[in-house]
């Protein structure tokens, strides 16, 4: 099993820490708005999971990515509790790609390897969408 910490440290501001050991700052105020809230850290959870998906799949396939950025996009709920009901994830990548190799990657990554989409599906609809912006010649 993993432990993870959350310590408050005043208003609605928290420390946590995970079982890897870093530590990461909370800020529940949106007003305050001093550290990312808890649903934000979910959202970037989600791009970074699948994003490192990506990149390894991409590598496997012996893919020249270059860069990679995932903006992810999400509606929540009006009412309590307020979870992510709608997700959108645009990948743009940019190498010597294969249009082919780039959809199955993602397509691997949400529907098969990203623990954090397979999460989120049980209250979201997820969809996603890429661009390939050509190398500089």
């Amino acid at each position: 099993m993993q432990t993870a910490s959350v310590k408050w440290i005043g208003e609605q501001k928290f420390v946590a820490t995970g079982p890897s050991g870093h530590a990461i700052a909370i800020d529940s105020d949106r007003a305050s708005n001093k550290a990312p809230g808890p649903m934000e850290l979910v959202l970037l959870a989600l791009g970074a999971c699948t994003a490192t998906d990506v990149v390894s799949i991409l590598e496997k396939k012996r893919q020249q990515l270059d860069s990679l950025e995932v903006i992810c996009s999400g509606e929540r709920a009006a009412d309590p509790p307020t979870v992510w009901t709608k997700l959108e994830l645009v990948y743009k990548l940019s190498g010597r790609l294969d249009d082919a190799a780039v959809k199955h990657a993602i397509q691997l990554s949400e529907e098969k390897y990203c623990s954090v989409a397979a999460m989120l599906r049980k209250t979201a609809a997820l969809s996603w969408r890429y661009e390939i912006i050509p190398p500089a010649t």
